[in-house]
């Protein structure tokens, strides 16, 4: 296993659209242990294969207290969407940035587990707001984009500013 470096914003690389994945081998399940690990090790509770600069379907999230029970999706498909509940988000590829965002309150996802097998989850609050923030990634959209040009414009400069204060 070893950790993957996240992409960050504004990478042009994070508006890629991923490709579905064909089939459940050994080198998606290698994928989805390195996704978990890099999760855990960055402080996250998702993260889209998008996201380590793989451009196929897959999601890893892990919404527990204790950061012990990851989901993994592969394939994800948006099947049904309801009501809306504003939440504030972050992103891995956007460290240190929070906003909130609108989004379906719950929702229903099917999707390939590790073994090839179709699943659907019924998601509601903040497992049901990770889903879609992890599936923007696959679609090539970053939470930021739901912000007004302003606030995405600030939050490219701190990032740039952040970025030559490391170097």
């Amino acid at each position: 296993m070893a950790l993957l470096p996240i992409l960050r914003y504004p990478d042009t690389r994070l508006y890629k659209k991923a490709k579905p994945v064909r089939e459940v081998d050994e080198y998606i399940r290698c994928l989805v242990q390195d996704m978990i690990e890099t999760m855990k090790a960055a402080v996250g509770i998702g993260l889209a294969a998008t996201q380590v600069d793989v451009h196929l379907r897959v999601i890893v999230l892990d919404i527990s207290k204790e950061q012990n029970n990851p989901e993994v999706f592969i394939n994800p498909r948006l099947i049904q969407q309801k009501g809306q509940r504003e939440h504030e988000e972050g992103c891995l590829s956007v460290p240190g940035i929070y906003d909130k965002v609108t989004r379906a309150d719950r929702v229903v996802v099917e999707a390939w587990d590790l073994e090839g097998k179709t699943f659907a989850l019924e998601a509601e609050g903040l497992m049901a707001t990770c889903l879609q923030h992890e599936m923007d990634h696959l679609e090539g959209k970053v939470f930021v984009d739901y912000l007004s040009l302003l606030k995405q414009n600030r939050i490219k400069a701190k990032l740039r500013k952040r970025l030559r204060e490391t170097l």
